[in-house]
Parts: C-alpha cells; structure tokens; sequence
C-alpha cells in the first residue's frame, strides 16, 4: 500500500518487507485502489483512487476525474497519515511524544549484598513549528557484601531543549540541563542557555541539526569555596537516524568551552540505540558520557555512563 510521497519520493508498505522509501524518478507506473490525499501545486487537495503512468496523474474521486502532471503534486497521504498530518496542525501539549525508556535492575542478596539500577530515557515531542525534548540517564550501585556499605556508582542526568523553526532551515533554541554525581563530590550542575541552530538535514529518516549559542554553568560541590559559576560557548550536533523499521538511533554531542577560565571546556555526549521488539516494547541502549578538563583534585576527568534493558515505547503507535 501506498503511505505517502512528498513529490521527490514514495514511501509503499508490504507485509513482507515493510516500509520501502523510491525515488519518484524511479517509478515508472502507480496505481492505487484505496483513496489517497493528493496536494496539488495550486493549493487544492483532492481524494480518490489514484492511477500515474508517463508523467500524467490521474485522480478519480466521486466520478470526478482529474488529470495533473506529476512534476504538480506536492504530497500524497494515506487517510491514516492525512489523519496524523491533520492531528499534528494544533497538537495539545500531551500529544505527538515519541521516544521511549529502559529501567535495569539487579539485586543478590546472601553471600553477597548488592543492588544496581539503571535507568536511560530519550522522549521528543515534534510538531510543523517546533520540537521538545527529554532526555536522562542514571545509575546507582551499592555494595555491602563485607558489611559495610559503600556506594560504587551514584550518577543522575537530565536535560531538555525546546526549538521554534524560524524557517525551514534555521531555528532558535532554548535548554537546560541537570547533573548530579555523589561520588564526584557534585551535588548539583545547573546549565541553561540557547542559541541558533540549522536543520542541515530533515528527511523521513534522518534529522542532523547543528547548534551554537551562549550558556551559564553553576556547580555545586561538597567542601568550603568549592561553588562556582562560569559564563559557557555552547558548539554541537543532534542526529536522529531511523535504520529501518524496527531499528533506530538518536545521538547528541557537546562542547562547550569556558570564557572566564581560558583552556577549560566539558563535553557532553547522549546516544540510545533502540531496536525494537514488537509495537511497545523494544531493546534500548543508553550511552552518558560526561568529560570535565578541571575536575575538583583528586577525581578523574571522564565519567561514562551506560544503561541497556528492555523499553517501553511511549506516545501513540503508528
């Protein structure tokens, strides 16, 4: 069946292969049955069964036949994904969320006394203006198989940005993010700042943004005059890659240079990796890692963190 086709390619789905992405140009002949939204260069937007051959569309609707060239139409949609196109032209605000979870657990208790969770999160909700979102990874590690307790790992993060499309290509931004690491002495990194960003690609797989703008860090560590606040330049990358239709990625990478201590910087760098297993429910991993160059003394600079565990795809199934 056909789902839809922005005038350069056709995107069919078989029950054998899934969804497959054409170049119009490599399409000698379309015929479809089941009615099809078709936008037409001149704004109007007609439904009906659907016959191209030899650069001629022909669209039969309610025993109207109309005949465009193909080089006219700008989009066809599926009603499923008319539906969808329609719904996403005033979203509320708890709808059109994508993305998913994985939460790790693992306990013994007897000859040894441990416990481990883990816990990864990258949720984003798009729209034809502007896009939102959520990400997190944490992990805390116990240990008291000799008695005493003693805390191994103990690391929380969470971010969010929101974008507002100025144009098809560039947008503003807006951020913030949170970091907690208990045995890196931090008790909270609070970063909030934006910029300008540029859509460098936007497809139906794949979406490279590339970010700069302004931050401000403030720390918060354990000990006498160890806060401290430092004014921040913000370089980096999101990507979002879909594989095909059960596998995806969606990654991001950091840099952000301090402009009152000179030579100083921290990077930034989020990935999940999700395969999916049926509709709901999928395989994810988290990659967090975290590089400060000037540490407090005594502590190393990189920090990685990584989650893998079974995910629960949140948001409305397609």
């Amino acid at each position: 069946s056909i789902i839809k086709s922005d005038g350069k390619t056709i995107v069919f789905k078989g029950d054998m292969v899934g969804e497959l992405s054409i170049p119009l140009e490599n399409v000698a002949e379309i015929a479809a049955d089941k009615p099809l939204y078709v936008g037409l260069a001149d704004g109007r937007t007609v439904m009906g069964t659907v016959k191209s051959t030899g650069g001629q569309t022909e669209i039969q609707s309610s025993g109207n036949v109309v005949t465009v060239a193909q080089s006219n139409i700008q989009f066809v949609r599926s009603q499923d994904e008319q539906r969808l196109y329609e719904k996403s032209l005033n979203p509320g605000w708890f709808e059109q969320w994508t993305g998913g979870a994985d939460l790790g657990i693992a306990l013994t208790r007897g000859n040894s006394d441990t416990t481990n969770v883990a816990f990864g999160m990258a949720i984003s909700r798009t729209t034809l203006h502007d896009k939102t979102a959520l990400y997190g990874a944490a992990i805390y590690n116990r240990d008291a198989t000799s008695g005493l307790s003693r805390t191994v790992a103990n690391t929380i993060r969470f971010g969010g940005r929101y974008d507002r499309d100025f144009n098809k290509r560039w947008f503003g931004y807006i951020f913030s993010d949170l970091e907690r690491n208990g045995l890196q002495d931090l008790n909270l990194r609070w970063v909030i700042g934006g910029g300008a960003g540029y859509h460098a690609i936007r497809n139906e797989r794949t979406n490279l943004d590339i970010l700069g703008g302004l931050a401000m860090n403030r720390e918060y560590f354990d000990g006498i005059d160890n806060d401290r606040t430092s004014p921040e330049a913000q370089i980096g990358q999101t990507l979002s890659h879909q594989f095909n239709s059960r596998v995806s990625l969606k990654e991001q990478l950091f840099f952000f240079p301090n402009l009152s201590r000179g030579g100083e910087y921290r990077i930034n760098f989020d990935t999940s990796l999700i395969t999916d297993i049926t509709r709901r429910i999928g395989w994810q991993i988290t990659v967090s890692d975290r590089y400060l160059s000037d540490p407090p003394p005594g502590f190393k600079q990189n920090d990685l963190l990584l989650t893998t565990g079974i995910r629960v795809k949140l948001g409305e199934l397609k």
